[in-house]
């Protein structure tokens, strides 16, 4: 950085106006762009490093840039919990929609004739809805092994049983409903899913902060807020991935919201392709699912702010009582908290990565690889 020519930005916001839709949707599309699934572990820690020297206004490397600031602050936004500063579990994170939900959402349409299929494909989808949850949840919870494991069997069971009884109860209605089971149970699971893996928000409150950032107390009624818009956005996110199969010899998925898939399928069709060559309609389908899930993710995620807020009125009136003698009975109109969608939490380690076999620890791994540029980076880290 030359000394002419000062960086003066603020890391510790998003780099778009959060107060617009379109600033926000910017916003999410960077941090849950899936390419950054693929950055190292080195390369986090100096994103990291680089973010800490600049907070504390500590001499940058030379020919450090606004954009170097901008792109350090991306990678960190995609991989860092924004209460806790730690790392995330890599099939946790948003950057990881994209694939995961691709496999998923095409395995459920695909496979989708017979109960066993049915429960496979339900129980991936909410046992992958949990890990995501729980990583994303508010970074001041905590959970013991025994309330992590209910939380997940009330999670899954509520996404298979939504699965089956919608099938045996449309079991003799009109083909045209019984396509729709996928969609619908994943709407009513996340329902289920997400104040599950959140519960001791629900019980116990998620902290609330002044404009700035000093914590004032915890409160329930911002979690059930917080909670409900997450529930809104994940609802949205599945909708035009699930839609309507036809056949097997002819895979058509009619995307729902979007009219592309249908309409390419059915010029495939008309040219006799689909016919011709039948194994490219999987991978078509596959492939558009992608395609949506990358547009579709940032979207539903910035339907809310991340940093959420309420008004002091609507706290407890314990919470609000603490506010106003915290102001000397001057209280801010507002108090703000996070709503909990990208992030990571607290002593991971020996609770969640329990539930795994050993070679999926390895995959969700947060340790920093052992590199000269990684242990510089902790050591300016412990120094400061």
């Amino acid at each position: 950085m030359g000394k002419d020519t000062p960086i003066d930005i603020n890391i510790d916001e998003p780099r778009y106006d959060q107060d617009t839709y379109i600033g926000r949707a910017k916003h999410f599309f960077q941090t849950t762009n899936p390419l950054n699934i693929f950055v190292t572990n080195t390369r986090l820690e100096e994103a990291k490093c680089l973010l800490t020297r600049y907070r504390l206004k500590l001499p940058l490397p030379p020919g450090t840039t606004e954009e170097d600031l901008w792109r350090a602050k991306i990678i960190y936004d995609s991989a860092y919990h924004p209460d806790t500063g730690e790392k995330m579990f890599l099939v946790g994170r948003m950057s990881f929609q994209m694939p995961g939900n691709m496999l998923i959402c095409s395995g459920m349409m695909t496979f989708y004739k017979s109960w066993a299929a049915v429960v496979f494909w339900q129980w991936f989808n909410q046992s992958f809805n949990a890990v995501v949850n729980y990583t994303n949840r508010s970074g001041e919870s905590t959970f013991t092994e025994k309330q992590l494991f209910g939380a997940y069997m009330a999670a899954t069971g509520g996404a298979v049983g939504t699965a089956l009884g919608l099938n045996h109860v449309l079991r003799n209605a009109p083909p045209l409903f019984g396509r729709w089971v996928p969609l619908l149970a994943v709407i009513v699971a996340n329902c289920i899913n997400i104040p599950a893996m959140r519960m001791q928000e629900l019980q116990n409150g998620t902290p609330v902060f002044d404009s700035n950032n000093n914590e004032l107390g915890y409160s329930r009624r911002a979690a059930r807020k917080g909670i409900l818009q997450v529930i809104v956005s994940r609802i949205f996110m599945p909708i035009p991935a699930l839609g309507e199969i036809e056949g097997l010899s002819r895979i058509r998925t009619k995307i729902l919201v979007s009219g592309l898939t249908p309409v390419l399928m059915n010029h495939l069709d008309k040219k006799g392709i689909l016919g011709k060559y039948p194994w490219i309609s999987l991978p078509t389908n596959v492939g558009i699912v992608g395609l949506f899930v990358v547009i579709v993710n940032p979207l539903a995620c910035a339907f809310f702010k991340q940093k959420a807020r309420m008004e002091v009125d609507k706290l407890e009136p314990e919470v609000r009582a603490s506010v106003v003698e915290k102001f000397s009975g001057a209280p801010p109109d507002y108090v703000y908290f996070n709503k909990a969608m990208t992030g990571e939490i607290r002593n991971i380690d020996c609770k969640l990565h329990s539930l795994y076999p050993s070679f999926l620890r390895h995959l969700l791994d947060t340790r920093p690889v052992d590199s000269e540029q990684s242990t510089h980076a902790r050591n300016v880290e412990k120094s400061l």
